[in-house]
């Protein structure tokens, strides 16, 4: 064959893992693009009414099924995983925002690493397709990260790496041409139910012989998704929680460095991520202008609540100090 037309070596899983730590991932692995494991459960959480108001769920169910109803002829994912912690003490007055969302929109941040390890498989293998996913796209993200060896479900239904924690973005990329896969990741909480005792609001349940979230009740979905009033019985029990929720991840073991276990929860080294962004207090939020949150609420993920979302949450904290 003359060597000028014949096919580019094939990039190993090993060569990938390295581009991808290289780009700033902090762990990555890969698993074959099989159809969706939890569909049927998925479905049932659903039916239940599990998902509130958030009815794009539905709408974007069949695109759920398998990689291929995003990119036709996929055969590999890899799962990459991106740390955000650190500190994020709470401050009399001020709004209280999860960990995620105190730097920037971290979608515009993965999307852009994962379309840089997209460039590099394309340019390596020119034959090969790639579509990078973060969890706006349709697909189960926590899925096919644990197929690829990034954590195990915990009871309040984040994954878990046993040996760094809870804290972190997963991010997709899926593409035609395989890789070989890497193990699931095994683990599990044992008789822990420290999320489960935390949670304010007793969103965590044990349903259909498994441990899930009813998002009904849980503020991260209350304070983000949830559009109009709030349940006075659960507007009390948001407390000071202006913008996500930590409580779950915060109390969990895995989250807590130890002596034997020296790499979890380490904070993380992603500058986009760092909450140096400003925010007013919740009297200022409550009342907050347009022009003022175009400008506060640009590039970064509290953008999502919306401006009356804030205003309300800002009232609710604020009801809930008096």
């Amino acid at each position: 064959m003359n060597p000028e037309t014949s096919p580019p070596a094939q990039v190993s899983s090993t060569l990938l893992k390295a581009k991808a730590l290289e780009l700033g991932f902090d762990t990555v692995g890969v698993c074959e693009a099989v159809p969706a494991p939890h569909m049927d459960a998925y479905r049932k959480w659903l039916d239940r009414g599990n998902h509130g108001t958030m009815d794009y769920l539905v709408r974007h169910l069949s695109l759920k099924e398998s990689p291929q109803q995003l990119l036709p002829g996929a055969r590999s994912v890899i799962a990459v995983g991106l740390n955000y912690n650190q500190p994020n003490p709470a401050e009399t007055g001020q709004p209280r925002i999860a960990k995620y969302a105190l730097g920037r929109d971290y979608h515009r941040v993965l999307r852009g690493k994962l379309k840089k390890l997209a460039a590099w498989i394309e340019r390596e293998q020119p034959l090969a397709e790639c579509r990078a996913c973060v969890d706006s796209a349709p697909i189960f993200e926590r899925d096919f990260a644990h197929l690829a060896g990034l954590g195990w479900f915990g009871k309040n239904t984040c994954l878990i790496d046993s040996k760094r924690g809870s804290w972190f973005f997963i991010g997709l990329l899926l593409t035609t041409h395989h890789f070989e896969p890497d193990q699931p990741s095994v683990g599990g909480c044992g008789n822990c139910r420290k999320c489960i005792d935390a949670c304010p609001t007793g969103a965590i349940v044990f349903d259909e012989d498994r441990w899930q979230v009813d998002s009904r009740r849980c503020i991260s979905y209350l304070t983000i998704e949830h559009r109009g009033a709030i349940e006075t019985e659960l507007a009390a029990r948001i407390g000071d929680w202006t913008f996500g929720c930590d409580v779950c991840q915060t109390v969990c073991p895995f989250n807590e460095s130890r002596e034997s276990q020296p790499a979890r929860a380490p904070q993380t080294c992603e500058s986009d991520f760092y909450g140096t962004r400003w925010w007013p207090s919740l009297v200022e939020l409550a009342q907050i202008s347009e022009a003022d949150w175009n400008s506060m609420s640009s590039g970064s993920a509290i953008r999502r609540a919306g401006i009356d979302g804030i205003r309300r949450n800002a009232k609710i904290n604020l009801e809930n100090a008096r």
